[in-house]
């Protein structure tokens, strides 16, 4: 299938490992030119250079002007981004009885706060073109809060319903707004997790992966180049009509509809 991107301008948030760097490399695959953003500014330039047509931007999308650094890195190389892949890295586990007001502000200031002013900064000139796809990359825990990752699930949930609002006020501007909900996908982030579980229960780390990976209909954990190529469907032109969803990508793992 041809997705109607060579050529078009990708910014994709946190793109230095997991999730972001698959969509990163999934997009550059298809012909984008892609700005690979991070804080370990020499990984992204590693990895943008070994991409068909790539740059790689160090920034903190935590710091208050880190969004501008981005979009303009992104112009100075490109031109203005057509497509704007939102990500942001996962805060620690706690629950929710034992939530602190401050871990919470800082993780609605990662999960939501630095994504709307990124959408802010390039939104404008797709809405002027007549296209442009918002794509975030979110959670499972949206559809069904997960157990012992409060932060992330109050987060991402935020940054849905902000999304969702938004996807309805530009469809009839030829944006797209979407989400991609990824559920156990191998990335270092989820084996953190899983070494994280094995430690709070006393269990061996391949005990709990074993028991994940039951709970599963698919059976296993889904691989980042998985997620990357329905990220990429998404930010295509042939998913022109398609907005205001949450996609899952996780092998079943989320029962309900």
């Amino acid at each position: 299938m041809d997705l109607g991107i060579h050529g078009r301008v990708a910014v994709v948030a946190a793109s230095t490992g997991g999730l972001g760097r698959a969509v990163a490399e999934a997009l550059a695959a298809e012909g984008a030119s892609v700005v690979v953003a991070g804080r370990r500014g020499d990984l992204a330039k590693e990895i943008a250079a070994e991409l068909p047509d790539a740059v790689g931007v160090q920034v903190d999308l935590t710091d208050p002007d880190g969004p501008r650094v981005l979009v303009e890195a992104a112009r100075e190389a490109y031109g203005d981004p057509d497509i704007l892949v939102l990500n942001g890295p996962g805060p620690r586990p706690g629950t929710a009885a034992g939530l602190d007001t401050g871990d919470l502000a800082t993780a609605v200031d990662s999960l939501l706060l630095a994504q709307q002013r990124l959408v802010g900064l390039t939104l404008p000139a797709m809405r002027r073109r007549g296209w442009g796809r918002i794509l975030a990359v979110g959670s499972s825990g949206i559809a069904e809060p997960l157990p012992g990752l409060v932060l992330s699930n109050a987060g991402r949930a935020a940054l849905a319903a902000y999304l969702k609002t938004l996807a309805a006020e530009v469809a009839a501007d030829g944006v797209t707004v979407n989400l991609l909900l990824p559920g156990r996908i191998a990335t270092d982030r989820v084996a953190a997790l899983d070494a994280a579980r094995a430690e709070r229960e006393q269990r061996p780390v391949a005990e709990v992966e074993a028991a994940s990976r039951a709970a599963i209909p698919a059976g296993r954990y889904g691989t980042p180049a998985e997620f990357g190529a329905a990220a990429a469907f998404l930010c295509g032109a042939p998913a022109s009509y398609v907005t205001g969803t949450a996609l899952r990508c996780d092998g079943g793992l989320v029962r309900s509809l």
